[in-house]
């Protein structure tokens, strides 16, 4: 059997071709494998923020009430088997190398006739395939960009999830909402419901015509599902759940922010999608308890509570402007210190301007892909915002921003980039939501 990392080299090569969007060479790849995404019920989720949120809070759901669930999503934060999931656990590591043995002989054909398989149409066929393998009953999938022309987007779903909408991937996508939500819609499929997280009206308005144009019901999820928050500290927040026919009572989640309540409305909404579609009765209470246990590493994830210390995967101007109504109720008036990376992709100007006038200091740090936007770019950037910036590689960023933040009685937060967070639980920073 040939080696893991060999494998896996070869599969990260394939980014160098970059995206192609299109449905025809995933077909063809499945095809080769004898169609593994009919063997599972997906449930299908697309959006700009929260979707992976959603789509660990549904998996965590379905979970309680029994059933074998597979999750894929993407990206990974140190290892690439964290991005395909049965019950919780990754795909194990002979597992992983004995997919890659069927897979390649199927992509090496097409690749002979002249179209080779992108990076993220073989690691979704690599999913699917192990979702057999594992008698998955429920998948819940995450796109990876987009919808319409996404390689998830093969799939036949039970429910499809919209969840809030951001300018994002604009070469790609459209640079206009409009634009990028219609994209995103492209993953509503005739008769089958789609569950609207919160989002523009703009933007809902665009789901609600596709849903109406493929005979799809369509499911507002802040019609449909009430979340108040009874009280949050940096262990939790408490919330209150009912929708226009059950009561769910209370949990305590460990997902931090007042925009974890729109993701779990959303999230409880397409629950009750998924129990009225499949004709299943889920009680109240296996509900509070996949709630209670879902964990999402790198998301408001508190890596230290003296001093505080938070890592969070926000990496675009939406998020950052999420992050930052967050990092207000968290820490009130305390002095924040900020490491921070992010890729050249991405708006560090608008990034930096949601957090505005919440920084104090700021580490600015490269990340280790070619993609990293350089430590002197983000330096001036800072500056230009009034931040004290101060340079030391990761490691070391880490620790003077504690040692600031408790000579200063403040927090810490590390964001701008999953590469980033990522980077730094690989350090083995601990975390109590990371399954890593």
């Amino acid at each position: 059997m040939r080696n893991l990392s060999e494998s896996l080299n070869k599969l990260y090569a394939l980014r160098s071709f970059g995206i192609k969007p299109g449905l025809e060479p995933v077909r063809e790849l499945l095809a080769g494998l004898d169609n593994p995404h009919l063997a599972f019920v997906a449930v299908h989720v697309a959006g700009t923020n929260g979707k992976g949120s959603v789509c660990a809070v549904l998996d965590s759901i379905l979970r309680a009430a029994g059933f074998r669930v597979g999750l894929y999503t993407s990206p990974h934060l140190v290892r690439f088997n964290e991005r395909i999931r049965v019950n919780g656990e990754a795909v194990s590591d002979e597992d992983l190398a004995a997919l890659f043995e069927t897979l390649d002989p199927v992509a090496a054909a097409m690749a002979a006739q002249g179209r080779q398989p992108t990076f993220f149409e073989f690691t979704t066929a690599l999913a699917f395939e192990y979702f057999r393998r594992r008698h998955v009953q429920f998948a819940v999938v995450e796109t990876g960009l987009g919808g319409r022309l996404d390689a998830t987007n093969i799939v036949l779903p039970l429910v499809s999830v919209i969840t809030r909408i951001g300018l994002e991937h604009t070469t790609y996508l459209g640079d206009t909402i409009a634009a990028i939500v219609g994209e995103k819609a492209g993953i509503i499929k005739d008769g089958r419901p789609v569950v609207c997280g919160a989002m523009p009206d703009e933007a809902r308005e665009v789901v609600r015509r596709v849903a109406a144009e493929r005979n799809a019901p369509f499911v507002d999820a802040g019609s449909t599902a009430t979340v108040r928050r009874v009280s949050q500290s940096l262990a939790g927040q408490k919330i209150a759940v009912s929708t226009e026919g059950t009561d769910y009572g209370s949990a305590t989640v460990s997902l931090l922010g007042r925009h974890q309540l729109e993701n779990v409305a959303t999230a409880l909404a397409t629950v009750e999608a998924i129990a009225e579609a499949s004709r299943l009765t889920l009680a109240p209470e296996v509900v509070v308890q996949g709630l209670e246990d879902a964990r999402w590493p790198a998301r408001l994830d508190v890596l230290s509570e003296e001093p505080p210390v938070l890592l969070d995967g926000a990496h675009n101007p939406d998020a950052a402007r999420v992050l930052a109504a967050a990092l207000k109720e968290l820490f009130k008036k305390k002095p924040l210190a900020l490491v921070w990376g992010m890729c050249t992709d991405k708006d560090a100007i608008a990034f930096s301007g949601a957090l505005g006038g919440l920084v104090r200091v700021c580490w600015p740090v490269t990340l280790a892909t070619e993609r990293t936007r350089s430590h002197a770019e983000l330096a001036r950037i800072a500056q230009s915002r009034g931040w004290e910036v101060r340079r030391a590689e990761l490691p070391e960023a880490l620790a003077e921003a504690k040692a600031w933040a408790r000579e200063q009685g403040g927090a810490v937060c590390i964001a701008g980039s999953l590469y980033l967070a990522g980077e730094v639980l690989a350090l083995g920073e601990g975390t109590k939501s990371n399954p890593i």
